[in-house]
């Protein structure tokens, strides 16, 4: 319980559970656990303004807001984060788009036989990562 706890908020597992750390990284779901595991934080930060006494339109007013944010920018940062986690594992940070990649891959084909393979100097846009 304690170790999924702390790899859920960033310590490393031990290389015995790789797999695990990759399906639950990159397989299905990955972004619903992400989700899940970064909107608990923010509600202990700001749980302590709901003591304050007031009404719950001016608790709603203090905190829903900072929720939003809060929620809003861990969906955008999902994919960042799952990479930074999958190569703190030492995984390859690239599994992040497998799903997608297989999702697409008809899309793929049905391009290479309409208009040949992409050339070579396109592989670069290959991969999502921004930090490559």
């Amino acid at each position: 319980m304690w170790q999924y706890i702390a790899y859920s908020y960033g310590r490393c597992l031990p290389d015995s559970m790789r797999d695990w750390v990759a399906n639950d990284l990159a397989g299905k779901g990955a972004v619903r656990r992400h989700m899940i595991r970064w909107a608990i934080p923010p509600l202990f930060v700001l749980a302590p303004f709901w003591l304050l006494p007031a009404s719950l339109y001016v608790h709603s007013e203090m905190t829903v807001p900072l929720y939003t944010w809060a929620l809003l920018i861990s969906l955008a940062l999902n994919k960042v984060w799952r990479r930074h986690r999958l190569a703190q594992h030492g995984l390859d940070p690239n599994l992040v788009d497998v799903i997608k990649n297989k999702k697409q891959a008809r899309m793929h084909e049905d391009y290479a036989r309409r208009f040949g393979p992409r050339p070579e100097s396109a592989a670069w846009q290959d991969n999502s990562n921004p930090f490559s």
